[in-house]
């Protein structure tokens, strides 16, 4: 795939439907048709840091496009291995019509990785150093959490909980109102509640997930932003590329971390970082 020179559409998108119509259409790079998925493979990983008290699993589909890899996180076990293995060979535009969420996630990841280059787009990047599990992770959230523009005593909800995160929040004396799908409790025993909406009027900023492309909660939570002007931040495995063409349509700031993530490698990993202020349209 050759680079393309930005292309502005004129405005942020505002929902994911109309981004794919525009790769679709060839408007924001190649012809997807004739972009193909060299490899797919799916991730099942599980963590638990030492020193913390609850772990975690994850299941990542990751899709080859030229030397990009676009990713989508599942829930565990939602995916078999077959819906990895029907995406080798197939053009991004077959897949970004995919019956699975998760696969039209992953491929615009991919494609738009490719299009347009982290390296070349971002704002700045910031390097994870070397460490232990746990040490990457914090440095990670520490890289995140200063993407927010807010208060002490202001209230962050957390869509999509990681402990990490909201350890940082703790240390800069900001609540947070922890909502997870999977529900469960954080590591200090609060539990996580499942419906953002129910929660959206008690707080005064967003931090997002990625996963929220895959699993079809992000649009709300991106209309609620929107609408209330509340500063809205997304940390992204899942839609690393995806996401920062909502910058500007009630997303404020991504934190972009394209495979391989921190937690596959010991040694030096990076994340992308953009901002909506003074960016153009994607």
């Amino acid at each position: 795939m050759t680079t393309p020179a930005p292309v502005g559409t004129g405005a942020p998108f505002t929902s994911v439907t109309d981004l794919i119509e525009a790769v679709s259409a060839g408007r924001l790079g190649p012809d997807p048709s004739t972009e193909q998925v060299s490899v797919a493979f799916t991730t099942r990983q599980g963590a638990r840091h030492a020193g913390r008290d609850r772990g975690y699993r994850n299941q990542v589909l990751s899709l080859r496009v030229d030397a990009t890899v676009g990713s989508c996180a599942t829930e565990p076990d939602e995916l078999t291995d077959d819906v990895a293995y029907d995406c080798v060979g197939r053009s991004v535009a077959e897949l970004l019509a995919h019956r699975v969420p998760a696969v039209r996630v992953a491929a615009l990841d991919a494609y738009l990785a490719a299009a347009r280059p982290h390296a070349h787009t971002a704002d700045d990047a910031v390097t994870i150093p070397a460490g232990t599990s746990l040490a990457k992770s914090t440095a990670r959230a520490a890289a995140v959490v200063d993407l927010l523009t807010v208060a002490p005593g202001q209230h962050v909800l957390v869509v999509g909980v990681v402990n990490s995160l909201l350890g940082q929040l703790r240390q800069r004396g900001l609540s947070y109102l922890p909502c997870d799908l999977a529900g469960g409790s954080t590591e200090w025993d609060e539990p996580c509640l499942p419906d953002a909406a129910a929660l959206l009027d008690r707080c005064d900023a967003l931090l997002v997930s990625g996963m929220t492309l895959g699993n079809g909660t992000f649009e709300p939570l991106l209309r609620h932003a929107r609408a209330t002007g509340k500063p809205m931040v997304a940390f992204a495995q899942t839609g690393s590329a995806v996401l920062p063409c909502f910058l500007g349509a009630g997303l404020s700031a991504v934190s972009a971390e394209p495979y391989p993530f921190f937690w596959l490698d010991g040694g030096p990993t990076t994340l992308y970082r953009y901002r909506a202020t003074g960016r153009p349209s994607c």
